[in-house]
């Protein structure tokens, strides 16, 4: 479904059936529409916020963008002003032009691209409070970091219900190809690439580790606490996954029985000690939130992990937690060549992207934001490695199981490290 939004049938059924519903699972109690303001009357064209009431009796706010076909003009027009309209208010200084076409597989957002030129992420899920995709293009964009599709404007809603972020417009790059895709295209062409990916990672956090004075952004101080907390964390995630484990699948045997070792383990590696610095990242980073042009990467939605509130995304944690998606992505393609294509990757295909990123990394990252010293700074990041392998290990086994021996073996390999204190 593209913009703006055709409604054709009952209100409630149709949001119900739209692929960036978030709660298909859940019983719809009801559906209560908030605000609708008219941005045009022809064409057609408003925008339309929506409380969605569940049985249990929680809810969820969406936004709607009804309207004629040819209110994507409308819209377009908007997107380059500064218009405010009964609470709607749009920023921008360019004006889209060009066919509107939708982009990709619409996911928890819409993003439709004007002309090939300009791309508009419109938010369907909103929550109270600057978008964590907006903050950060800012911040990045004013401080002249080169690897992120340049701000062009956005839009967003101030009123008595809430401030919230309804979307943003980007420039599109479109010669440029996906980083997944390329993994399993082309291994050995993206190794080549990899160091940069690297250095604009390193780069990006210590951009956005730069302002102490703007306190959404300040670096912070780690606490032993805080340490305490994650491995905590971590820990209950490891010992509920690990009741649940089949002892007789076969794809399970190397890590099954094994869920206290797997304890034992993080408990040694989080005798690390406290250092580096607590920073705002990117919350979801992968090979997919990349793109590889001739001239540069380019690094996408800044938004973090949908499932998680706005509140969890705009927290500040160690840059090594987007370092470990990284190398957890690696792993993955490494092994999707073979699920997907029946192609095994290139000999230690894995072993050599993770030294040529993360050699990089380290070679370009601010060295304050990092615990001291290279062993330090490992054992840290193999705690975020495992945390996010146990968190793969959960949804795989429920959405993909012929994908369960990736995170099986990110563990195993774990568990095969020596950890010294």
């Amino acid at each position: 479904m593209s913009l703006p939004d055709i409604v054709t049938s009952p209100l409630e059924e149709w949001v119900a059936s739209q692929r960036w519903f978030a709660s298909k699972a859940r019983e719809i109690a009801g559906l209560n529409t908030l605000r609708h303001v008219e941005l045009s009357s022809e064409p057609a064209l408003s925008v339309q916020l929506v409380e969605v009431v569940f049985a249990a009796g929680t809810h969820e706010l969406y936004q709607l963008l009804p309207g004629d076909p040819d209110g994507a003009e409308v819209l377009a027009s908007l997107l380059g002003s500064q218009a405010a309209i009964d609470g709607v208010t749009f920023h921008g200084s360019v004006t889209p032009t060009g066919e509107m076409r939708q982009m990709g597989a619409e996911q928890s957002n819409t993003s439709v691209v004007f002309g090939d030129e300009f791309v508009l992420k419109a938010f369907r899920r909103l929550e109270p409070g600057v978008n964590p995709e907006l903050e950060m293009l800012r911040f990045l964009s004013e401080r002249g970091y080169p690897n992120i599709a340049a701000l062009a404007g956005w839009y967003e809603y101030q009123g008595e219900l809430m401030h919230a972020t309804l979307g943003v417009l980007q420039e599109f790059v479109g010669e440029a190809r996906d980083g997944w895709q390329l993994a399993l295209d082309d291994p050995e062409g993206l190794l080549h690439r990899l160091p940069e990916l690297g250095t604009a990672t390193g780069e990006m956090h210590s951009a956005l580790a730069s302002d102490g004075d703007d306190p959404a952004f300040a670096p912070e101080e780690p606490s032993a606490e805080a340490l305490s907390l994650l491995t905590a964390t971590i820990d209950e995630q490891i010992e509920r996954v690990f009741r649940e484990l089949s002892a007789d699948d076969p794809v399970l045997a190397p890590i099954a029985g094994r869920g206290e070792e797997v304890r034992e383990h993080l408990q040694l590696m989080s005798h690390v000690g406290v250092g580096g610095r607590l920073i705002r990242h990117h919350g979801d980073y992968h090979l997919g939130q990349t793109l590889m042009s001739d001239a540069r990467w380019i690094i996408l939605d800044f938004e973090g992990e949908p499932a998680r509130s706005l509140l969890e995304r705009r927290r500040k944690r160690s840059p090594l937690r987007d370092v470990a998606g990284m190398l957890r992505s690696f792993a993955y393609a490494a092994s999707a060549s073979q699920l997907l294509h029946g192609v095994p990757s290139p000999e230690g295909w894995e072993a050599r992207a993770r030294k040529a990123f993360l050699d990089a990394y380290f070679g370009a990252v601010e060295p304050t934001l990092l615990p001291a010293g290279r062993p330090a700074t490992e054992k840290l990041l193999a705690i975020f490695e495992l945390e996010k392998a146990v968190y793969e290990l959960r949804y795989e086994l429920n959405n993909r199981p012929d994908w369960v021996p990736i995170p099986v073996a990110g563990i195993a390999r774990l568990l095969e490290t020596e950890v010294t204190t």
